[in-house]
Protein backbone atom coordinates (compact mmCIF):
# COMPACT_ATOMS: atom_id res chain seq x y z
CA UNK A 1 0.00 0.00 0.00
CA UNK A 2 2.82 2.40 0.94
CA UNK A 3 4.57 1.53 -2.33
CA UNK A 4 1.44 2.36 -4.32
CA UNK A 5 1.05 5.72 -2.53
CA UNK A 6 4.68 6.58 -3.25
CA UNK A 7 4.29 5.56 -6.88
CA UNK A 8 1.11 7.63 -7.23
CA UNK A 9 2.82 10.63 -5.58
CA UNK A 10 5.77 10.22 -7.96
CA UNK A 11 3.46 10.10 -10.99
CA UNK A 12 1.68 13.27 -9.82
CA UNK A 13 5.03 15.06 -9.39
CA UNK A 14 6.15 13.97 -12.88
CA UNK A 15 2.84 15.16 -14.35
CA UNK A 16 3.20 18.55 -12.66
CA UNK A 17 6.81 18.76 -13.84
CA UNK A 18 5.83 18.33 -17.51
CA UNK A 19 2.59 20.34 -17.22
CA UNK A 20 2.70 23.27 -19.58
CA UNK A 21 3.29 22.78 -23.33
CA UNK A 22 0.31 20.53 -24.18
CA UNK A 23 -2.12 22.18 -21.78
CA UNK A 24 -1.20 25.72 -22.85
CA UNK A 25 -1.14 24.96 -26.59
CA UNK A 26 -4.59 23.34 -26.56
CA UNK A 27 -6.19 26.07 -24.45
CA UNK A 28 -4.71 29.05 -26.27
CA UNK A 29 -6.38 27.58 -29.34
CA UNK A 30 -9.58 29.11 -27.93
CA UNK A 31 -8.32 32.57 -28.87
CA UNK A 32 -10.44 35.54 -30.01
CA UNK A 33 -10.67 34.10 -33.54
CA UNK A 34 -11.75 30.75 -32.12
CA UNK A 35 -14.27 32.33 -29.77
CA UNK A 36 -15.70 34.35 -32.66
CA UNK A 37 -15.92 31.22 -34.86
CA UNK A 38 -17.68 29.16 -32.17
CA UNK A 39 -19.94 32.11 -31.25
CA UNK A 40 -20.85 32.65 -34.91
CA UNK A 41 -21.58 28.91 -35.31
CA UNK A 42 -23.93 28.92 -32.30
CA UNK A 43 -25.64 32.21 -33.24
CA UNK A 44 -26.26 31.16 -36.86
CA UNK A 45 -26.77 27.37 -36.66
CA UNK A 46 -27.72 26.84 -33.01
CA UNK A 47 -26.87 23.43 -31.53
CA UNK A 48 -26.35 21.85 -34.98
CA UNK A 49 -22.51 22.18 -35.11
CA UNK A 50 -21.98 20.45 -31.74
CA UNK A 51 -21.57 16.99 -33.30
CA UNK A 52 -18.30 18.12 -34.92
CA UNK A 53 -16.59 18.50 -31.53
CA UNK A 54 -16.25 14.72 -30.92
CA UNK A 55 -14.28 13.93 -34.13
CA UNK A 56 -12.41 17.25 -33.82
CA UNK A 57 -11.35 16.37 -30.25
CA UNK A 58 -10.11 12.93 -31.36
CA UNK A 59 -8.13 14.46 -34.25
CA UNK A 60 -6.76 17.17 -31.91
CA UNK A 61 -5.56 14.60 -29.34
CA UNK A 62 -3.85 12.50 -32.03
CA UNK A 63 -2.08 15.45 -33.73
CA UNK A 64 -0.97 17.06 -30.46
CA UNK A 65 0.27 13.75 -29.04
CA UNK A 66 2.28 13.16 -32.22
CA UNK A 67 4.03 16.52 -31.86
CA UNK A 68 4.71 16.00 -28.17
CA UNK A 69 6.17 12.56 -28.90
CA UNK A 70 8.34 13.81 -31.77
CA UNK A 71 9.69 16.62 -29.59
CA UNK A 72 10.45 14.28 -26.69
CA UNK A 73 12.11 11.60 -28.86
CA UNK A 74 14.12 13.78 -31.29
CA UNK A 75 14.76 16.88 -29.15
CA UNK A 76 14.00 18.99 -32.25
CA UNK A 77 11.18 21.31 -33.33
CA UNK A 78 8.84 20.49 -36.24
CA UNK A 79 10.35 23.13 -38.57
CA UNK A 80 13.79 21.72 -37.83
CA UNK A 81 12.71 18.19 -38.76
CA UNK A 82 10.89 19.24 -41.94
CA UNK A 83 13.98 21.19 -43.08
CA UNK A 84 16.34 18.29 -42.30
CA UNK A 85 14.18 15.58 -43.86
CA UNK A 86 12.45 17.37 -46.77
CA UNK A 87 14.71 20.32 -47.57
CA UNK A 88 14.71 24.10 -47.26
CA UNK A 89 12.34 24.74 -50.19
CA UNK A 90 9.44 22.80 -48.65
CA UNK A 91 10.12 24.39 -45.26
CA UNK A 92 10.17 27.88 -46.77
CA UNK A 93 6.78 27.40 -48.51
CA UNK A 94 5.07 26.05 -45.36
CA UNK A 95 6.70 28.74 -43.24
CA UNK A 96 5.54 31.56 -45.56
CA UNK A 97 1.94 30.31 -45.51
CA UNK A 98 2.06 29.99 -41.73
CA UNK A 99 3.42 33.51 -41.26
CA UNK A 100 0.63 34.93 -43.46
CA UNK A 101 -2.08 33.01 -41.59
CA UNK A 102 -0.55 33.83 -38.21
CA UNK A 103 -0.33 37.53 -39.00
CA UNK A 104 -4.11 37.62 -39.47
CA UNK A 105 -4.46 35.62 -36.26
CA UNK A 106 -2.33 38.12 -34.30
CA UNK A 107 -4.52 40.94 -35.65
CA UNK A 108 -7.54 38.97 -34.44
CA UNK A 109 -6.09 38.71 -30.92
CA UNK A 110 -5.62 42.47 -30.57
CA UNK A 111 -9.07 42.96 -32.08
CA UNK A 112 -10.36 40.74 -29.26
CA UNK A 113 -8.52 42.88 -26.68
CA UNK A 114 -9.99 46.06 -28.20
CA UNK A 115 -13.58 44.79 -28.50
CA UNK A 116 -13.67 43.16 -25.05
CA UNK A 117 -12.54 46.36 -23.29
CA UNK A 118 -14.70 48.61 -25.50
CA UNK A 119 -17.66 46.84 -23.88
CA UNK A 120 -16.53 48.66 -20.72
CA UNK A 121 -15.97 51.96 -22.60
CA UNK A 122 -12.16 51.72 -22.73
CA UNK A 123 -10.87 53.06 -26.06
CA UNK A 124 -8.83 50.73 -28.27
CA UNK A 125 -6.28 53.55 -28.62
CA UNK A 126 -5.51 52.97 -24.92
CA UNK A 127 -6.12 49.23 -24.50
CA UNK A 128 -4.26 47.95 -27.60
CA UNK A 129 -0.93 49.81 -27.13
CA UNK A 130 -0.86 48.99 -23.40
CA UNK A 131 -1.66 45.31 -24.05
CA UNK A 132 0.97 45.10 -26.80
CA UNK A 133 3.60 46.56 -24.45
CA UNK A 134 2.60 44.14 -21.65
CA UNK A 135 2.78 41.15 -24.01
CA UNK A 136 6.22 42.20 -25.29
CA UNK A 137 7.69 42.73 -21.79
CA UNK A 138 6.28 39.43 -20.51
CA UNK A 139 8.18 37.33 -23.05
CA UNK A 140 11.26 39.47 -23.70
CA UNK A 141 12.04 40.15 -20.04
CA UNK A 142 10.96 36.76 -18.67
CA UNK A 143 12.26 33.21 -19.00
CA UNK A 144 10.46 30.00 -19.97
CA UNK A 145 9.50 29.04 -16.39
CA UNK A 146 8.06 32.45 -15.43
CA UNK A 147 6.22 32.83 -18.75
CA UNK A 148 4.79 29.31 -18.49
CA UNK A 149 3.38 29.95 -14.98
CA UNK A 150 1.49 33.02 -16.23
CA UNK A 151 0.20 31.07 -19.24
CA UNK A 152 -1.05 28.24 -17.00
CA UNK A 153 -2.94 30.77 -14.86
CA UNK A 154 -4.50 32.11 -18.07
CA UNK A 155 -5.74 28.58 -18.86
CA UNK A 156 -7.74 28.47 -15.62
CA UNK A 157 -9.71 31.59 -16.58
CA UNK A 158 -11.41 29.74 -19.45
CA UNK A 159 -13.84 28.41 -16.84
CA UNK A 160 -15.73 31.72 -17.32
CA UNK A 161 -17.23 30.31 -20.55
CA UNK A 162 -18.49 27.19 -18.80
CA UNK A 163 -20.22 29.31 -16.15
CA UNK A 164 -21.68 31.61 -18.85
CA UNK A 165 -23.12 28.57 -20.64
CA UNK A 166 -24.98 27.46 -17.49
CA UNK A 167 -26.25 30.98 -16.76
CA UNK A 168 -27.92 31.20 -20.19
CA UNK A 169 -29.97 28.05 -19.37
CA UNK A 170 -29.88 26.60 -22.90
CA UNK A 171 -31.85 23.62 -24.23
CA UNK A 172 -29.64 20.87 -22.80
CA UNK A 173 -31.70 18.12 -24.49
CA UNK A 174 -31.14 19.66 -27.95
CA UNK A 175 -27.46 20.16 -27.10
CA UNK A 176 -27.08 16.49 -26.08
CA UNK A 177 -28.86 15.16 -29.21
CA UNK A 178 -26.89 17.36 -31.61
CA UNK A 179 -23.60 16.41 -29.90
CA UNK A 180 -23.94 12.79 -31.08
CA UNK A 181 -26.06 13.12 -34.23
CA UNK A 182 -23.97 14.13 -37.28
CA UNK A 183 -25.74 16.51 -39.70
CA UNK A 184 -24.24 17.66 -43.00
CA UNK A 185 -25.66 20.27 -45.37
CA UNK A 186 -24.44 21.25 -48.84
CA UNK A 187 -24.66 24.88 -47.85
CA UNK A 188 -21.76 27.25 -48.52
CA UNK A 189 -22.01 29.04 -45.16
CA UNK A 190 -22.32 25.76 -43.24
CA UNK A 191 -19.27 24.21 -44.95
CA UNK A 192 -17.33 27.46 -44.47
CA UNK A 193 -18.21 27.31 -40.79
CA UNK A 194 -17.14 23.63 -40.51
CA UNK A 195 -13.74 24.36 -42.07
CA UNK A 196 -13.36 27.36 -39.76
CA UNK A 197 -14.20 25.24 -36.69
CA UNK A 198 -11.60 22.61 -37.58
CA UNK A 199 -9.10 25.32 -38.53
CA UNK A 200 -9.50 27.15 -35.24
CA UNK A 201 -9.43 23.97 -33.12
CA UNK A 202 -6.54 22.18 -34.85
CA UNK A 203 -4.61 25.21 -36.10
CA UNK A 204 -1.33 24.51 -37.96
CA UNK A 205 0.64 26.91 -35.70
CA UNK A 206 -0.19 24.72 -32.68
CA UNK A 207 1.83 21.80 -33.98
CA UNK A 208 4.94 23.94 -34.42
CA UNK A 209 4.57 25.70 -31.07
CA UNK A 210 3.87 22.55 -29.04
CA UNK A 211 6.88 20.65 -30.36
CA UNK A 212 9.18 23.66 -29.82
CA UNK A 213 7.83 24.14 -26.27
CA UNK A 214 8.36 20.43 -25.44
CA UNK A 215 11.98 20.72 -26.62
CA UNK A 216 12.62 23.98 -24.76
CA UNK A 217 11.11 22.62 -21.53
CA UNK A 218 13.51 19.66 -21.79
CA UNK A 219 10.87 16.90 -21.84
CA UNK A 220 12.42 13.57 -22.87
CA UNK A 221 11.22 10.02 -23.61
CA UNK A 222 11.49 9.29 -19.87
CA UNK A 223 8.70 11.82 -19.22
CA UNK A 224 6.64 10.75 -22.26
CA UNK A 225 3.75 9.05 -20.40
CA UNK A 226 3.07 12.10 -18.21
CA UNK A 227 3.49 14.43 -21.18
CA UNK A 228 0.95 12.42 -23.19
CA UNK A 229 -1.58 12.62 -20.34
CA UNK A 230 -1.06 16.38 -20.11
CA UNK A 231 -1.73 16.74 -23.87
CA UNK A 232 -4.93 14.66 -23.67
CA UNK A 233 -6.29 16.63 -20.67
CA UNK A 234 -5.55 19.93 -22.43
CA UNK A 235 -7.28 18.82 -25.66
CA UNK A 236 -10.41 17.67 -23.83
CA UNK A 237 -10.58 20.90 -21.84
CA UNK A 238 -10.28 23.12 -24.91
CA UNK A 239 -13.21 21.42 -26.64
CA UNK A 240 -15.32 21.44 -23.47
CA UNK A 241 -14.87 25.23 -23.50
CA UNK A 242 -15.78 25.29 -27.24
CA UNK A 243 -18.94 23.29 -26.43
CA UNK A 244 -20.07 25.84 -23.85
CA UNK A 245 -19.35 28.82 -26.14
CA UNK A 246 -21.55 27.30 -28.87
CA UNK A 247 -24.25 26.35 -26.35
CA UNK A 248 -24.24 29.82 -24.76
CA UNK A 249 -24.67 31.57 -28.13
CA UNK A 250 -27.26 29.04 -29.32
CA UNK A 251 -29.28 29.60 -26.15
CA UNK A 252 -28.88 33.39 -26.04
CA UNK A 253 -28.94 34.35 -29.75
CA UNK A 254 -30.06 31.53 -32.07
CA UNK A 255 -33.06 30.51 -29.91
CA UNK A 256 -34.38 34.09 -30.08
CA UNK A 257 -33.38 35.08 -33.62
CA UNK A 258 -30.80 33.11 -35.67
CA UNK A 259 -28.35 35.55 -37.25
CA UNK A 260 -24.80 36.29 -38.25
CA UNK A 261 -22.76 38.16 -35.65
CA UNK A 262 -20.02 40.66 -36.36
CA UNK A 263 -17.67 39.90 -33.46
CA UNK A 264 -17.20 37.91 -30.26
CA UNK A 265 -18.08 41.14 -28.40
CA UNK A 266 -21.50 41.07 -30.08
CA UNK A 267 -21.92 37.53 -28.74
CA UNK A 268 -21.14 38.83 -25.24
CA UNK A 269 -23.81 41.52 -25.65
CA UNK A 270 -26.26 38.81 -26.73
CA UNK A 271 -25.84 37.24 -23.29
CA UNK A 272 -26.77 40.47 -21.46
CA UNK A 273 -30.55 39.75 -21.26
CA UNK A 274 -29.67 36.54 -19.36
CA UNK A 275 -27.96 38.44 -16.56
CA UNK A 276 -25.07 40.77 -15.93
CA UNK A 277 -22.83 37.93 -14.73
CA UNK A 278 -23.24 35.97 -17.99
CA UNK A 279 -22.22 39.07 -19.95
CA UNK A 280 -19.31 39.96 -17.65
CA UNK A 281 -17.89 36.43 -17.58
CA UNK A 282 -18.08 36.04 -21.36
CA UNK A 283 -16.39 39.44 -21.82
CA UNK A 284 -13.67 38.64 -19.26
CA UNK A 285 -13.05 35.33 -21.00
CA UNK A 286 -12.68 37.11 -24.33
CA UNK A 287 -10.09 39.53 -22.92
CA UNK A 288 -8.13 36.71 -21.25
CA UNK A 289 -8.17 34.56 -24.39
CA UNK A 290 -7.12 37.46 -26.62
CA UNK A 291 -4.16 38.67 -24.58
CA UNK A 292 -3.11 35.08 -23.84
CA UNK A 293 -3.01 34.22 -27.56
CA UNK A 294 -1.40 37.58 -28.42
CA UNK A 295 1.64 36.24 -26.49
CA UNK A 296 1.63 32.72 -27.95
CA UNK A 297 0.95 33.31 -31.65
CA UNK A 298 3.89 35.67 -32.33
CA UNK A 299 6.02 33.34 -30.21
CA UNK A 300 4.94 30.32 -32.28
CA UNK A 301 5.68 32.18 -35.52
CA UNK A 302 9.13 33.28 -34.33
CA UNK A 303 9.94 29.68 -33.28
CA UNK A 304 8.80 28.33 -36.67
CA UNK A 305 10.75 30.78 -38.81
CA UNK A 306 13.96 30.60 -36.75
CA UNK A 307 13.96 26.80 -36.60
CA UNK A 308 13.18 26.58 -40.32
CA UNK A 309 16.05 28.91 -41.26
CA UNK A 310 18.48 27.69 -38.61
CA UNK A 311 18.55 30.78 -36.36
CA UNK A 312 18.82 30.63 -32.56
CA UNK A 313 15.43 30.75 -30.84
CA UNK A 314 13.83 30.40 -27.40
CA UNK A 315 12.50 32.38 -24.47
CA UNK A 316 15.40 31.18 -22.32
CA UNK A 317 17.88 32.94 -24.60
CA UNK A 318 18.65 36.65 -24.20
CA UNK A 319 18.00 39.16 -26.97
CA UNK A 320 21.65 39.32 -28.02
CA UNK A 321 21.76 35.48 -28.21
CA UNK A 322 18.68 35.21 -30.45
CA UNK A 323 18.27 38.59 -32.18
CA UNK A 324 16.24 37.30 -35.17
CA UNK A 325 13.84 35.46 -32.85
CA UNK A 326 13.09 38.57 -30.76
CA UNK A 327 13.01 40.84 -33.82
CA UNK A 328 10.28 38.69 -35.42
CA UNK A 329 8.35 38.49 -32.16
CA UNK A 330 8.46 42.29 -31.80
CA UNK A 331 7.56 42.88 -35.46
CA UNK A 332 4.47 40.66 -35.28
CA UNK A 333 3.21 42.38 -32.13
CA UNK A 334 3.76 45.89 -33.52
CA UNK A 335 2.17 45.03 -36.89
CA UNK A 336 -0.74 43.10 -35.36
CA UNK A 337 -1.55 45.82 -32.83
CA UNK A 338 -0.96 48.65 -35.31
CA UNK A 339 -3.52 47.37 -37.84
CA UNK A 340 -6.27 47.44 -35.18
CA UNK A 341 -5.77 51.19 -34.81
CA UNK A 342 -6.51 51.81 -38.53
CA UNK A 343 -10.10 53.17 -38.88
CA UNK A 344 -12.63 51.03 -40.85
CA UNK A 345 -10.26 48.08 -41.27
CA UNK A 346 -12.31 44.98 -42.40
CA UNK A 347 -11.25 42.95 -39.40
CA UNK A 348 -14.19 40.57 -39.00
CA UNK A 349 -13.78 39.16 -42.51
CA UNK A 350 -10.07 38.74 -41.89
CA UNK A 351 -10.65 36.90 -38.59
CA UNK A 352 -12.96 34.29 -40.14
CA UNK A 353 -10.77 34.04 -43.25
CA UNK A 354 -7.73 33.32 -41.04
CA UNK A 355 -9.55 30.37 -39.45
CA UNK A 356 -10.55 29.00 -42.87
CA UNK A 357 -6.94 29.45 -44.08
CA UNK A 358 -5.84 27.45 -41.02
CA UNK A 359 -8.26 24.68 -42.01
CA UNK A 360 -7.10 24.66 -45.64
CA UNK A 361 -3.39 24.62 -44.65
CA UNK A 362 -3.79 21.95 -41.95
CA UNK A 363 -3.81 18.86 -44.28
CA UNK A 364 -0.38 19.76 -45.71
CA UNK A 365 1.16 20.18 -42.25
CA UNK A 366 -0.39 16.87 -41.14
CA UNK A 367 0.99 15.04 -44.19
CA UNK A 368 4.56 16.04 -43.31
CA UNK A 369 3.96 15.22 -39.63
CA UNK A 370 2.71 11.69 -40.33
CA UNK A 371 5.59 11.04 -42.78
CA UNK A 372 8.11 12.21 -40.17
CA UNK A 373 6.71 10.27 -37.22
CA UNK A 374 6.67 7.00 -39.18
CA UNK A 375 10.39 7.21 -40.07
CA UNK A 376 12.02 4.42 -38.05
CA UNK A 377 15.51 5.90 -38.39
CA UNK A 378 14.16 9.09 -36.76
CA UNK A 379 11.67 7.75 -34.17
CA UNK A 380 12.93 4.21 -33.50
CA UNK A 381 10.24 2.29 -31.56
CA UNK A 382 8.17 5.48 -31.12
CA UNK A 383 6.53 5.47 -34.56
CA UNK A 384 2.74 5.78 -34.89
CA UNK A 385 0.35 2.90 -34.17
CA UNK A 386 -1.89 2.08 -37.17
CA UNK A 387 -5.02 3.69 -35.77
CA UNK A 388 -3.18 6.99 -35.23
CA UNK A 389 -2.21 6.98 -38.91
CA UNK A 390 -5.82 6.18 -39.83
CA UNK A 391 -7.16 9.16 -37.83
CA UNK A 392 -4.60 11.53 -39.39
CA UNK A 393 -5.26 10.40 -42.98
CA UNK A 394 -9.04 10.60 -42.47
CA UNK A 395 -8.58 14.16 -41.14
CA UNK A 396 -6.46 15.05 -44.19
CA UNK A 397 -9.01 13.61 -46.65
CA UNK A 398 -11.99 15.26 -44.89
CA UNK A 399 -10.31 18.68 -44.77
CA UNK A 400 -9.29 18.53 -48.45
CA UNK A 401 -12.82 17.35 -49.31
CA UNK A 402 -14.47 20.20 -47.37
CA UNK A 403 -12.12 22.78 -48.95
CA UNK A 404 -12.86 21.46 -52.47
CA UNK A 405 -16.61 21.40 -51.70
CA UNK A 406 -16.43 25.03 -50.55
CA UNK A 407 -14.55 26.06 -53.70
CA UNK A 408 -17.03 24.12 -55.88
CA UNK A 409 -20.11 25.65 -54.25
CA UNK A 410 -18.57 29.13 -54.42
CA UNK A 411 -17.69 28.80 -58.14
CA UNK A 412 -21.12 27.38 -58.92
CA UNK A 413 -22.83 30.22 -57.09
CA UNK A 414 -20.91 32.98 -58.94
Amino acid sequence: MLKQIRRFRYQILVFLAVLGPGFITANVDNDSGGIFTYSAAGARFGYLPLWTLIPITLALIVTQEMCSRMGAVTGKGLSDLIREEFGLRVTFVIMTLLVLANMTNVMAEFAGVASSLELFHISRYISVPLSAAAVWFLVVKGNYKSVEKIFLFGCLLYVTYIISGFLVRPDWKAAAINSVEPKLMLDKDYIYMLIGMVGTTIAPWMQFYLQSAVVEKGITVKDYAASRLEVIVGCIMTDVVAFFIIVACAGAIWSIHPRDIGSAAEAALGLKPFGQYAFLLFSAGLFNASIFAACILPLSTAYTVCEGLGFESGVNRRMREAPVFYFLYTLLIVAGAGVILIPNFPLVRMILLSQVLNGALLPFVLIYMVLLINKKDLMGVWTNPRWFNLVVWITVVVMIGLTLALVGITVRGT
